[in-house]
């Protein structure tokens, strides 16, 4: 007898925010490698994103490049409506792209009353607007379609709270309670909105220097706070992606799902 895969994606395109790199580079190789119909591939810098789309052709999917910044909902509908041109209508939806924007690094900031409000705008342009920009564009064939998935990556920040990191955990948080009144509104539609919060990924860098940085005091005591002690991976993340947005997880929707070593529980 038969058995059908239901992690199989079934030909349906799939774009994926910010994944150039890490995180994102892994949901779109994972989805390529499970019957996406075809990737695209989204970055702010166009360089990283054509050389993920190269990679998944050259294992022969089908994926596309595009550069946009999900701040600016121009550019987002430019970059949709490009890909729907040349791949198909978009009813998968990953909204990976984050931190504090375009080329930022996450680092730990002062005591909240220290920081400068005039520095707060980029971390919710790219997590809570960026998130909101990327589902108008795509929401309306999802609609016409019947069917969709969104899935946006929070943090844990969001969910549990992170000292001297307020304003970007603001930000996540916002873009969960977006997901969860969104799935109210689209489920009547075939569409599942649901969300997966991060703790600490493991840093991209060269295998010798990540070495290096592994065996550091600072870093062992680190990861003494995940009851599985290693940092995430990309692969972890891209495979509970690929659940949501797969048949296996077609009854779930407004869930925030931890995928974060143990650093947190949820009930």
């Amino acid at each position: 007898m038969e058995q059908q895969d239901l992690l199989d994606l079934k030909g349906q395109v799939a774009m994926v925010t910010g994944a150039g790199q890490g995180a994102g580079r892994g949901i779109a190789l994972m989805f390529a490698a499970h019957g996406a119909g075809g990737v695209v591939v989204n970055d702010f810098v166009a360089e990283r994103a054509d050389a993920v789309a190269e990679e998944i052709r050259a294992a022969g999917g089908r994926a596309i490049g595009v550069q946009a910044d999900v701040g600016d909902l121009e550019s987002v509908r430019a970059a949709v409506a490009r890909a729907t041109a040349e791949l198909g209508p978009v009813t998968i939806l990953v909204n990976n792209a984050g931190m504090a924007g375009p080329n930022a690094q996450m680092q730990m900031a002062p005591p909240f009353w220290e920081t400068d409000p005039a520095d707060w705008d980029r971390y919710f342009r790219t997590n809570s607007q960026g998130v909101m920009n990327c589902c108008h564009a795509t929401l309306p064939a999802m609609v016409a379609a019947k069917r969709g998935r969104i899935v946006t990556i929070v943090s844990d920040s969001g969910r549990v709270g992170e000292a001297r990191l307020s304003v970007y955990a603001a930000a996540k948080a916002a873009a969960a309670g977006f997901v969860r009144s969104l799935a109210k509104e689209t489920g009547r539609h075939g569409i599942t909105c649901n969300a997966i919060s991060l703790s600490t990924l493991e840093p991209l860098m060269p295998p010798e220097q990540l070495a290096e940085f592994l065996a550091t005091d600072r870093t062992k005591n680190q990861l003494s706070q995940y009851v599985i002690r290693r940092f995430g991976k990309a692969d972890d993340v891209a495979a509970m992606a690929l659940f949501l947005c797969s048949d296996a997880a077609s009854w779930i929707t407004g869930q925030t799902y931890p995928v974060n070593g143990g650093y947190s529980f949820a009930i």
